[in-house]
């Protein structure tokens, strides 16, 4: 089991700045990739980023050269640094974490949002 706790979100003007966070806490297993999601209103929810436990990145193109994800295996915890934000970035945010023991699970946050006001 893995429980996934996200903060920072909130209320941005157009251009400006946010950095989500979260930790993940886990009683068995270890954590292999994590990422966020988002899911706008009426949309499927989507990848914004995602990172290995060995550091490797993938990033939606929307996000590439505005956001930047990092982790700290350690302390099992991720974070997304997003930047020049637009009005279309506006969503709720999802982390999420997966867990390997026998198999791999996916684990989600409960979700943290983000305005972004033009």
């Amino acid at each position: 089991q893995v429980q996934l706790v996200e903060s920072g979100g909130g209320l941005v003007q157009a251009g400006g700045s946010l950095r989500l966070s979260c930790a993940a806490s886990l009683s068995s297993g270890s954590i292999t990739s994590m990422g966020w999601y988002r899911q706008a209103p009426g949309k499927q929810r989507e990848l914004v980023a995602a990172i290995a436990r060995d550091g490797m990145t993938n990033y939606a193109d929307s996000a590439k050269g505005r956001f930047t994800i990092s982790r700290d295996n350690a302390k099992n915890t991720v974070a997304l640094q997003m930047n020049s934000l637009k009005s279309e970035d506006t969503a709720v945010y999802y982390c999420s974490a997966d867990c390997r023991t026998i198999g791999t699970t996916r684990y989600w946050g409960q979700g943290t949002q983000v305005t972004v006001s033009s």
